[in-house]
């Protein structure tokens, strides 16, 4: 999970401003008031960004958006995801009549749909049924979402593409993010046979500018054009990373910090002859970290992580598995030099059970890492390509929409103690009732899960997954859609949703006016 995004500092506040509560003392009163303890309620407005989704002429986009339903009743609010902005044309280009034309053309094709474009790409009604769109655009903007009211705790957005052809064939899945200033992408890379993208959106009205860095197995990747990059008022840049440096790197971790401004970032990841996917950013640096949900079919594991402190990092690797947590033979530490990139390859680690990684200090240092995981499944011309970041814990809620009647898998990992957890099935987008099972995972083990689909489905519904006992729980869904004999995956993680912050109760003193 990333740092609090400011949208829900900002909801503390208006809510802390609402249901303060201020206990008058007078002057030279005898003792001091009860503290009393602090209250967590909705927040009251969330928002999210989605990249824009392909390039590819033979490309579907599912859009899905979805808030729990919970026992709020505030506002009815709203929920909407809007295209970004198309990116300003370069007035001091050089002069192209045909380019001029083109442009004048776009002028108008961009006045004539400007009214259309304001519209939402998708609105949510009601908090418990998902609200889902499409598109088949190979040139589908990026979205810029906010939800408010009832509809804002818990918000979940996930956009889904099937490419079924070409280079960037795939399954590609990604959870619409949250804004934020600092993120980690470990597992991106530079080499010939990559082509990785880091799109970033920024909501506001104003200008961002970010930085790139880039490491490799040897440190930072020289480049000279990765500082500084704006990224204009509610609109999205597409940077592919090869052109940042000149050094191309199997296994790099990318690092996207802003100056000014926030952005969403998420990076794609296109591999020749394997397939493609989204790759969300990392936990925040931690020294224990847990990557959730590996397919039990998987046939190649990559370990990727990265140390961004002064300290090496020394950790343990261990496979929480089916019925117990064990370290992957050979592979059982992991040295992670300053500043550098470090991999190892699991292969088929999971050896046809589920499984997630943990990773944990091996000598006490309790240096902080990120880490990521590139997964594949099958072989040859059918094989696939996911990745899953480490993420941190599920905590009271969290919820990943777009699952259909066939092809979802639930991975629940208790890194501790045993934990019980109750898992919703959401009504479906087109109808169907929720459905609720309760599971109980063994302490160090990872449990797959087949949800019980909603009964009556008809369209997707989403999975809201929540902590009722025991120690902490990790979890990921594993989305699989067989096309051409591929069976195309793509895994997102499911940390907890924030739908809840603490406010602080106010206590007035009147002392201080006392001279």
């Amino acid at each position: 999970m990333k740092s609090t995004p400011l949208s829900l500092i900002a909801g503390t506040v208006a809510l802390a401003a609402v249901t303060g509560f201020a206990a008058l003392t007078a002057p030279g009163d005898a003792g001091e008031p009860e503290a009393k303890a602090a209250a967590r309620l909705p927040v009251e407005r969330t928002s999210l960004l989605c990249p824009a989704p392909s390039t590819s002429d033979v490309a579907e986009t599912a859009y899905t958006s979805f808030t729990p339903a919970g026992e709020s009743g505030g506002e009815a609010g709203a929920a909407e995801l809007k295209p970004a902005e198309p990116l300003p044309v370069d007035e001091d280009a050089p002069a192209d009549e045909d380019a001029d034309k083109e442009a004048d053309k776009a002028k108008d094709d961009e006045a004539e749909d400007k009214a259309a474009d304001s519209k939402p790409v998708i609105s949510l009604k009601e908090p418990g049924k998902p609200s889902t769109a499409d598109t088949d655009k190979s040139d589908a903007p990026a979205l810029i979402g906010t939800a408010t009211g009832r509809l804002a705790p818990g918000w979940a957005a996930q956009q889904t593409t099937t490419a079924a052809a070409g280079g960037a064939r795939g399954l590609l899945g990604v959870s619409c993010t949250a804004p934020d200033t600092d993120f980690w992408f470990p597992g991106a890379s530079t080499s010939a046979k990559r082509q990785d993208y880091v799109h970033l959106t920024n909501p506001d009205d104003t200008a961002a500018v970010a930085d790139i860095e880039l490491y490799g197995a040897d440190g930072a990747l020289k480049s000279d054009v990765a500082e500084g990059i704006t990224v204009p008022a509610r609109s999205s840049v597409p940077m592919l990373i090869s052109t940042l440096t000149g050094e191309a790197a199997e296994n790099v971790t990318v690092h996207v910090t802003t100056r000014s401004g926030r952005v969403g970032a998420v990076l794609s990841a296109a591999e020749d002859e394997v397939g493609s996917d989204w790759l969300a950013a990392s936990a925040d640096p931690a020294d224990t970290l847990v990557l959730p949900g590996i397919p039990a079919d998987a046939t190649d594991v990559r370990l990727v992580a990265f140390a961004p402190g002064e300290d090496d990092a020394d950790v343990k690797v261990q496979l929480m598995g089916k019925n117990a947590t064990f370290a992957p033979a050979g592979n059982d530490t992991l040295h992670i030099k300053s500043q550098m990139t470090a991999s190892v390859d699991l292969k088929d680690v999971t050896r046809g059970e589920p499984g997630s990684i943990r990773l944990s200090p091996a000598d006490g240092s309790r240096t902080p890492v990120v880490a990521a995981l590139r997964v594949v499944r099958g072989t040859g011309a059918k094989q696939e390509i996911a990745f899953i970041p480490a993420t941190e814990p599920v905590g009271d809620r969290a919820s990943v929409a777009d699952n259909r009647a066939k092809g979802s898998v639930l991975s629940l990992t208790a890194p501790g103690e045993t934990a019980k957890v109750k898992v919703t099935a959401s009504a479906g987008s087109e109808g169907g009732e929720a459905t609720v099972k309760t599971y109980t995972v063994k302490g160090g083990t990872t449990l797959d899960v087949t949800p019980e689909a909603p009964s009556g489905l008809k369209g997707s519904y989403a999975l809201t997954v929540e902590t009722e006992s025991g120690g902490p729980v990790h979890a990921a869904r594993t989305l699989t859609l067989t096309q051409g004999g591929v069976d195309m995956f793509t895994v997102q993680t499911l940390p907890d949703d924030g739908g809840t912050v603490e406010v602080p109760t106010a206590e007035q003193d009147l002392s201080v006016l006392d001279d």
